[in-house]
């Protein structure tokens, strides 16, 4: 971008020439058009495994499939607002999951 070294407003291009909208300025000289980019570092992306580092609480539940006493559980609301929500479980032996409805 350009500015009209009288009056300092924005010059255009028009008909091949540089031009002032404000005071008529006009060169021959074509404007110089430069780009550039900055290229960011690539971030580095955490790989995380989903059996070490579960952030889900364990409770004492028997596993119906291996008889493991512990599991993790959360809960989600799958119903209507008004009903209670479903509490999900999974062994933290077999990986098996149940849900159970309250």
């Amino acid at each position: 971008m350009e500015f009209c070294p009288k009056c300092g407003s924005m010059l255009f291009i028009k008909d091949g020439k540089t031009a002032c909208a404000s005071c008529n300025y006009k060169t021959d000289k074509k404007p110089k058009i430069e780009s550039s980019e900055k290229i960011a570092q690539k971030e580095i992306i955490a790989i995380i495994n989903e059996k070490e580092n579960t952030t889900d609480p364990t409770v004492q539940i028997e596993c119906k499939k291996c008889k493991n006493k512990l599991a993790y559980f959360w809960t989600t609301q799958t119903r209507a607002s008004d009903e209670s929500e479903t509490k999900f479980y999974k062994c933290t032996k077999c990986e098996h999951t149940w849900r159970e409805y309250r």
